[in-house]
């Protein structure tokens, strides 16, 4: 792995290797693991992560890693969990006299419609005209713009209250701003 040590390989490498060790048995530590196939520590841990999300290892922060516990549902039942309500949602049945179900679409064109009268549609980001606050936010903003210094040009160089801030008060103390004078 010397050119190419990819999370893939390192951790395929890994999981082929799990058979020689018991369930509950410690792992080679990650240091040893970047040394044995010579890739990088973010590659072991990542490809370890891996092997943890499958189940297949545990980890424990200061201890190294350990060979899980086979799961109690999968030794008794064979198999991965329980798919078969996918099955039957996905109409997939391995019989051949089967004949796949047809997908009812009424649902997905009904949102599709435009609604009746009287229903406030929601998903367009924005709300219809009648609900905006187009007077309160008008009212404010007449207000704000009635307020003396308002439209007064600033200072290319900033404030003096925020020039005398960045010389060394401390940050506890909060700087008022004061509208320009003309």
């Amino acid at each position: 792995m010397s050119q190419r040590s990819s999370v893939a390989e390192l951790a395929a490498s890994l999981r082929s290797e799990l058979d020689r060790y018991s369930p509950g048995e410690k792992l080679p530590s990650s240091r040893a693991l970047v040394e044995r196939f010579r890739a990088s520590p973010v590659t072991v841990s990542r490809a370890l992560a891996a092997l943890v999300a499958e189940g297949l290892v545990v980890t424990r922060p200061g201890a190294g890693a350990f060979r899980a516990q086979p799961r109690q549902a999968d030794a008794a039942l064979g198999q991965r969990g329980d798919t078969s309500w996918q099955e039957v949602s996905l109409s997939a049945d391995a019989s051949a006299d089967h004949v796949p179900r047809s997908v009812d679409a009424s649902g997905v064109t009904a949102t599709l419609d435009v609604p009746p009268p009287g229903v406030l549609e929601l998903n367009g980001g924005y709300l219809p005209p009648g609900l905006q606050p187009e007077k309160a936010l008008a009212a404010a903003l007449a207000r704000a713009g009635r307020r003396p210094g308002a439209w007064g040009v600033r200072p290319w160089r900033g404030s003096r209250s925020c020039a005398a801030g960045s010389r060394g008060r401390s940050a506890a103390r909060p700087v008022r701003w004061r509208p320009a004078r003309s």
